[in-house]
């Protein structure tokens, strides 16, 4: 597949399909200038924005309005790194632009949050601050990656030496003693001394089994130079130590018991790194993702409270991790969902979660989009991809390749111009959360008629376009998601057992979500906490995250005092309906609305005391309607329909889901079974196999040295492919 013409031949035309971040990072490496215009890019959007799950609009008073809630970890080097260089390349001018670097655009958030019903049933919360880290996401790494298993074994004995010194109320000392450099002339002294220490009674005190932590941890940061038998046994001795003693302290002191389930989890990932000698395993933590997480821990000593906590529920939570939307059917491939939580929570650079300024569609795809423009590359907005076809008719030994991409065009751009998305709202380059009409043919009428371009359900053209491979394209970037796939690739489907399996497994789920404005602030509400995104809440919208730092960036005629979010997964019918139920868009948008009004009525109230008229009935009049001149609603639940909310159930708007026994059934973007055609998103085999931005321009970098080899596979941060 890899593209080796010689520069000043005629360009190679590259046509990437989707606006969402996967496509968008292919666009920005293809079009980099160290290639010389090599790459003729043209991509194709349906309706009039780009974003794919990330995109925003402008609605009225310029309010931002999203597909859910996004924020981005700590430890997104590869999404941090191309974003910094997008800002940089923009050289917005900060006196005309309020948003004109990457640090105006993001902004660290260090307190996160998760709930717990108490004894009693009350709900309570469980906020935490993470400090600030070393460096910048994004920086590089000038040093080792610190995305190995053995680096993340190191940290967690670390983290396990402090937690146990700060649970151990009669300790003396300060802090732990310093850790032993494990160099290779004090290997026989390190043995020795970890031979002792598995002496019956040798790990009777925190204070030794500190030590032996210390020990174990600079033996791992200098393997394979220890007896791997030793380490094991050492490990499983110190962890069955640590067990007894914490067991004894929870038993006397309930606010230990968070402290405890958290060392309980971290005890049972050494227990199960051990076990299933995942350090020595090539596939490391991938060698488990035949497991669902909860059940590994469980076989590896976690305790039921434990893996019921707040904590376990909360990640499970971020991660949307139901299948068919169902809260009774949690499912994450293990070695993944372990991945994940130690990049998290061990590798963030400056602060665990960055929450951005303004919509994501603003932060993000503005800029992209502006930089790509500038590079020369060709947007085509109201293209939506019917179908993918392929040769029929091939040589002997000709690979497979596309040769025809079928396209209805929903609308055409008057006199033949070329579509301009971005609107202006104090000196920020916006997506609208409606088209301009203006610019299209028949404009007023597609609005009359309710035209719903970004509607898979709605299937009304202008007409009809052909692209034929070397006349039009000579590869193709396929960035739709998954859940599309079904729908545009039959030919594909027809011939390839590969891809048929990979659609059967790598599942997706509907999301829901909503947004409200409210004419009091947090604190008149009864929060008493700190701007926080908080998790593991009542179902059905268990996410919720403060979000009045957007105040500034709308324009409203009386500012609102508070902005929240929420979002949660959404059940899917036993039948999901395809594209002859128009009519299924509108109710489940309807369901959307009535879950949000009860989770008004009936839950809010445990966060925002001050929110409820009466139990059961959640004050509608704080509700600010951004239409109105004077921003008020009636006192009732009608005031919801000034809000905003919305039922991701579009194929491609689903959440990819990383389900046990189900990502090795992913195809990576670097598969050449087809001679002109890679995929992009977070649901290929990208090397970090998660629903989030990270993986979604890891895999679109990696489509990029498909066609190029370029990015270099080093450059790509924490990409393990085998």
């Amino acid at each position: 597949m890899p593209n080796d013409s010689p520069v000043g031949s005629a360009p190679v035309k590259v046509a990437i399909i989707g606006g969402g971040c996967a496509s968008m990072a292919t666009a920005l490496e293809l079009t980099r200038p160290h290639h010389r215009g090599k790459y003729q890019v043209t991509i194709y959007q349906v309706g009039w924005r780009l974003g794919g799950k990330g995109a925003s609009g402008r609605g009225p008073s310029a309010r931002i309005e999203e597909h859910g809630l996004h924020i981005w970890l700590g430890f997104y080097e590869n999404a941090f790194r191309l974003m910094r260089e997008t800002y940089a390349e923009l050289g917005r001018d900060p006196a005309a632009c309020p948003i004109a670097t990457w640090r105006d655009a993001f902004f660290p958030e260090p307190h996160v949050g998760v709930t717990e019903r108490s004894r009693s049933g009350a709900w309570e919360e469980w906020l935490t601050y993470f400090p600030e880290a070393p460096g910048l996401p994004g920086d590089g790494f000038a040093d080792a990656s610190p995305f190995t298993l053995r680096s993340y074994i190191a940290r967690t004995l670390a983290l396990l030496r402090q937690l146990l010194f700060s649970t151990h109320t009669r300790q003396k000392a300060a802090r732990p003693p310093e850790l032993p450099d494990a160099k290779p002339a004090t290997i026989a002294s390190v043995v020795v001394k970890m031979t002792h220490l598995l002496k019956i009674g040798a790990l009777s005190s925190a204070a030794v089994i500190s030590e032996a932590l210390g020990l174990l941890s600079a033996v791992i940061r200098a393997l394979p130079l220890f007896p791997e038998k030793l380490v094991g046994r050492t490990l499983e001795a110190v962890v069955g130590a640590i067990r007894f003693r914490l067991e004894e302290l929870v038993a006397t002191e309930d606010g230990l018991v968070y402290k405890w389930e958290v060392v309980d989890l971290v005890l049972a990932f050494l227990t199960g790194c051990v076990r299933f000698r995942l350090m020595t395993d090539p596939r490391g933590m991938s060698a488990i993702d035949e497991y669902e997480c909860r059940d590994w821990l469980r076989m590896n000593g976690a305790s039921e409270r434990s893996l019921n906590s707040a904590f376990v529920r909360g990640l499970y939570d971020l991660a949307l991790a139901y299948e068919d939307g169902d809260p009774a059917k949690p499912g994450l491939a293990a070695g993944q969902a372990l991945r994940g939580s130690l990049r998290m929570f061990f590798t963030y650079r400056g602060a665990l979660f960055w929450k951005m300024r303004s919509g994501m569609g603003d932060i993000v795809f503005s800029p992209f989009y502006e930089v790509l423009k500038r590079r020369g590359v060709r947007f085509e907005f109201f293209h939506r991809l019917e179908s993918v076809r392929l040769a029929r008719d091939l040589a002997p030994g000709e690979k497979p390749y596309v040769e025809v991409l079928e396209f209805d065009v929903q609308a055409e751009i008057a006199d033949d111009s070329e579509y301009r998305p971005l609107v202006d709202v104090k000196g920020v380059p916006c997506w609208p959360a409606e088209p301009d009409y203006a610019q299209l043919v028949d404009g007023e009428r597609l609005r009359r008629e309710g035209w719903r371009f970004e509607s898979f359900w709605d299937r009304r053209k202008a007409r009809t376009k052909t692209l034929i491979v070397t006349e039009d394209f000579d590869f193709v970037v396929l960035g739709v998601s998954i859940g599309a796939i079904p729908y545009l690739c039959q030919d594909i489907l027809a011939r390839d057992q590969r891809w048929r399996d990979m659609v059967a497994n790598v599942k997706t789920v509907a999301t829901q979500a909503f947004q409200i404005w409210m004419n009091q602030d947090m604190a008149a509400l009864g929060w008493t906490n700190p701007p926080v995104t908080l998790s593991a809440f009542a179902k059905p919208f268990d996410t919720w995250a403060d979000m009045a730092h957007l105040i500034p960036e709308e324009a409203w005629r009386t500012d609102p005092k508070a902005i929240a979010y929420f979002c949660n997964i959404l059940a899917d019918p036993p039948v999901i309906p395809g594209r002859d139920d128009p009519a299924y868009e509108a109710r489940t948008r309807g369901a959307v609305r009535r879950n949000a009004i009860d989770f008004l009525n009936n839950h809010i109230q445990h966060l925002w005391p001050n929110a409820a008229a009466h139990p059961g009935r959640f004050r509608w009049d704080l509700l600010m309607d951004a239409a109105s001149a004077d921003a008020s609603t009636p006192a009732d639940e009608t005031s919801f329909d000034t809000q905003y909310w919305t039922a991701n159930i579009n194929p491609s708007d689903r959440y990819v889901l990383m389900l046990p026994g189900t990502l090795r059934y992913r195809i990576s973007p670097l598969d050449n079974s087809y001679d002109n055609l890679t995929i992009a998103g977070d649901w290929t085999d990208c090397g970090y196999n998660a629903g989030c931005v990270e993986a979604a321009v890891m895999s679109g970098r990696l489509a990029a040295h498909a066609i190029s080899l370029s990015p270099p596979l080093e450059e790509i941060t924490g990409y393990d492919h085998p």
